[in-house]
């Protein structure tokens, strides 16, 4: 089955016909240093906050503090940063590093990292597992240019799984984000398509560039550079079968990383382009009207 098959036919593509909320913009906290200009990927896990950079950055995870200071830096000694796009966590404090940035959607080696909690507060450690996945629907590498799906920059720990919302890069833009899912286990996968998602036909704003799950595991954020997508009364893992909000943000950034600071608080990151950008930002659900 191709991917234009799935979506002619799939019961789980949702075209984005919930609410619109008014929001406040962003909040900026503080700014990032030099050496994460380039964030891909945000994390708070047990109250410390930790980033990544993307390819052409050094393979490390970098823990940051409440001024925007790396207050530790932990080199993955067996994981290099071919393009790392996003982090996440499991309820056991560890981390997962997603190494799938594939812009030219050409990589055949894309992978998840596991790193233990306890190697956190090394200045070096190694990998505990290395999860490795492919798409099954994917024949060509590249495809052509109007099936240019397999880029990731998002990804979700959920109840034993990772949830991937793939970064639509194919000519005719349409907003379509698929959902992929992909053991946690360590070993070679083929990753399996369960749904998709459709927002606007506007590549800048629309593109998926982030994602996260709250504790609780019942809301669900998706970012791109100026907005934000909430998804909550969801059933299992179909994701979009429940209330959909589409939040604007009022502000255009390079977006690349959003994390749960609680139930109700987003922090929000954006890479440094020129003069702009390189924050951490603070966003509230509690205030949508």
């Amino acid at each position: 089955m191709n991917i234009a098959s799935f979506l002619s036919g799939s019961l789980f593509c949702f075209l984005l016909v919930s609410c619109t909320a008014q929001v406040k913009e962003p909040e900026a906290m503080f700014k990032l240093p030099k050496e994460l200009k380039e964030i891909s990927g945000i994390e708070l896990v047990k109250e410390k906050l930790f980033g990544i950079a993307d390819s052409g950055n050094e393979n490390i995870v970098y823990q940051i503090d409440n001024k925007g200071d790396i207050v530790k830096r932990t080199t993955i000694t067996d994981a290099e940063n071919i393009d790392w796009e996003d982090l996440a966590s499991d309820a056991e404090g560890n981390l997962y590093i997603g190494d799938f940035g594939n812009n030219d959607n050409e990589r055949r080696d894309l992978s998840i990292y596991k790193i233990s909690s306890d190697s956190l507060d090394e200045e070096q450690c190694k990998s505990v597992s290395k999860i490795s996945f492919s798409y099954p629907e994917q024949k060509d590498f590249p495809p052509k240019k109007s099936e240019l799906w397999y880029d990731v920059e998002a990804f979700i720990v959920y109840k034993n799984h990772f949830y991937l919302f793939t970064k639509n890069r194919s000519k005719k833009f349409d907003g379509t984000t698929l959902l992929y899912r992909v053991p946690m286990h360590s070993g070679n996968h083929e990753a399996k398509l369960i749904g998709s998602f459709k927002t606007e036909a506007n590549y800048n704003n629309n593109a998926i560039t982030g994602a996260a799950i709250n504790s609780e595991q019942n809301k669900i954020v998706i970012l791109s550079h100026s907005k934000i997508w909430l998804f909550e009364d969801f059933k299992g893992d179909n994701f979009f079968s429940g209330k959909t909000t589409e939040l604007p943000l009022q502000h255009y950034s390079q977006k690349e990383a959003v994390t749960f600071k609680n139930n109700s608080t987003l922090w929000i990151a954006d890479e440094k382009v020129k003069k702009n950008g390189g924050n951490i930002y603070q966003f509230h659900l509690n205030e949508l009207n």
